[in-house]
């Protein structure tokens, strides 16, 4: 790496104030002290030819004086939850990488992006935005941008993003992390937080005990993670939710609680979804994270699948009407129950739609045949540790021409073979749909 300058830039924005954290805060903040991480999220891109050093000091200075939550630092207490603050003004600092003239600016880009995720962040003494600017041959050609997930999630990212790209001027319409705060204080959200833990209660109260023993296959490294790259699930997922008029997400819903119920024998399985929450008054674009995790209760084993498409449907509706929570009082609600029930129902497997985080792909042909394209898929084992997941997750990410499944397990829970079975289920479960609907 070459020399590194740092600019301090000047930000100055309204909002400013002191409160609890947002109940979307709280769920992050929850994850950061089980990963032991600060969830960083950021990237490393390319700027437009002719863009000025003096252009990304304008780009910072706006983002961060528009976004009150890039503003933000935690204030620790002593309870079991920091304090959000907001501050009117400061200074943040932009580094400027001189990358050698014999290196590739991308590679020192993703350099820097590796260095700022990996290095801790202080939430009192720092600001939740890190950036740089890597010049090569004295110009500008990658910019990198790292944030805090507590101040941004992915779909606030891309919110971001439009903001630096359009620089909307006059008050946004967002309610933002410390509006929020205030607005889950009053009667009406009490009470829409008290029905949906009324529905995890009565999910977790119903349900009975899963009884599954567990793989006959553990590993060391116990936590792995395998991805199933599948050109036909692109083809096909579509093409099912629009004949059956659901979202595709249900349909890969579906047909995940399918595969599980079989290769597990757990049946009804409790289920729990990340919701993005931004169809809620206030929140569409807000920068600052407000998923939380939905519970639904899907009782699919041994049904057609479009019987099992329309029971997930509606037990996904009843968790996406129930996603918005106070989750110091789930985590309350979770103990007691825990201990007032013998055989607590237990939640073992999750799902994560992400593909929305991706835009301006091409759509799947609609001539194309999903089974011709299983010769395509891939699978491998992309990691294996010690450090937790949870017992069960699937993520489904998006590249060009694929749907990428993302299956993080426990092999104490469900063993590599049966991992693989799992995904393998769900491609095959979809793309059979697909064929018999036609093209």
């Amino acid at each position: 790496m070459g020399g590194v300058t740092v600019i301090a830039v000047p930000f100055a924005g309204e909002g400013a104030g002191e409160d609890e954290l947002s109940w979307g805060q709280q769920d992050i903040w929850g994850s950061m002290r089980r990963d032991r991480s600060w969830l960083p999220i950021g990237f490393a891109r390319p700027v437009p030819p002719g863009t000025t050093v003096e252009d990304i000091v304008d780009e910072l200075r706006w983002c961060v004086s528009r976004y009150p939550s890039l503003r933000t630092r935690l204030r620790f207490t002593g309870g079991d939850r920091p304090r959000q603050v907001v501050y009117a003004s400061g200074e943040v600092e932009l580094e400027v990488v001189d990358a050698p003239p014999d290196a590739d600016p991308a590679a020192v880009a993703k350099g820097v992006q590796d260095r700022y995720q990996g290095t801790d962040h202080d939430h009192a003494a720092e600001w939740p935005v890190r950036m740089a600017v890597v010049r090569h041959l004295g110009a500008p050609a990658y910019q990198v941008m790292v944030v805090c997930h507590l101040v941004v999630d992915g779909f606030g990212a891309l919110v971001m993003q439009d903001g630096m790209r359009d620089r909307p001027s006059g008050p946004g319409a967002a309610l933002e992390p410390l509006e929020q705060a205030r607005e889950q204080r009053t009667p009406a959200a009490v009470r829409r937080s008290e029905a949906a833990l009324r529905h995890w209660e009565h999910l977790l109260r119903t349900t009975a005990a899963d009884r599954y023993p567990g793989s006959a296959d553990p590993r060391t490294p116990r936590y792995w993670e395998v991805v199933r790259t599948s050109p036909a699930l692109h083809l096909a997922v579509e093409r099912v939710a629009a004949r059956a008029r659901v979202e595709s997400s249900t349909v890969l819903l579906a047909a995940y609680a399918m595969a599980m119920s079989a290769v597990t024998g757990i049946a009804p399985l409790l289920t729990q979804l990340v919701v993005g929450n931004r169809f809620r008054p206030g929140l569409a674009t807000t920068v600052s994270p407000v998923s939380q995790t939905a519970l639904c209760r899907l009782d699919v084993a041994g049904r057609e699948f479009d019987d099992a498409l329309a029971v997930t449907w509606r037990a996904a509706l009843a968790g996406y009407k129930h996603s918005y929570y106070d989750p110091a009082a789930l985590d309350a609600l979770l103990r007691r129950v825990a201990a007032e029930r013998p055989d607590p129902a237990v939640m073992r497997c999750g799902f994560n739609d992400r593909r929305g985080l991706l835009r301006d792909l091409p759509p799947a042909d609609p001539a194309a045949d999903p089974r011709a394209a299983l010769a395509h898929t891939t699978t491998r084992v992309e990691r294996r540790q010690d450090k937790p997941f949870d017992p069960c997750y699937l993520h489904v990410l998006q590249e060009p021409g694929a749907v990428v499944l993302v299956l993080c397990a426990d092999t104490h829970f469900l063993g590599p073979d049966q991992q693989e079975d799992v995904l393998r289920r769900i491609e095959e479960t979809v793309v059979d749909a697909a064929s018999r609907g036609g093209h």
